[in-house]
């Protein structure tokens, strides 16, 4: 019997180690303000970083990853003259299996053109 019990909490130690958790959060800001009929809207545009770390160490901060995540938008997404970006959404996912943990930061934005 005890034998049977040891058995089954040594099998779901190792289940639950060997599965993954994730976690999502989202801040959306705006950089200009819409207001006004004096605007087109252009296309959306996606910018994404991400790290990974080993028991905490190594990778970007947040703030990094959330400067790269938009520096990857503007390069695949250069902004013309008179274009801004418009309802910023910033999206954080982290995923933890076993010692690695994995962040990644999507950042999202409207490209509009003003007239």
């Amino acid at each position: 019997m005890k034998k049977n019990l040891l058995k089954t909490i040594a099998g779901f130690l190792i289940i639950s180690a060997l599965t993954s958790c994730a976690f999502h959060t989202g801040v959306m800001n705006n950089s200009v303000q819409l207001n006004q009929n004096n605007f087109k809207y252009v296309r959306n545009a996606t910018g994404v970083a991400k790290t990974t770390k080993i028991i905490g160490i190594g990778g970007n901060e947040k703030q990094a990853l959330v400067a790269e995540a938009k520096k990857d938008l503007l390069d695949n997404y250069p902004l013309k003259d008179g274009q801004a970006l418009a309802n910023i959404v910033v999206d954080f996912k982290t995923s933890i299996f076993l010692f690695l943990t994995e962040t990644k930061v999507t950042v999202t934005a409207d490209i509009v053109e003003f007239k």
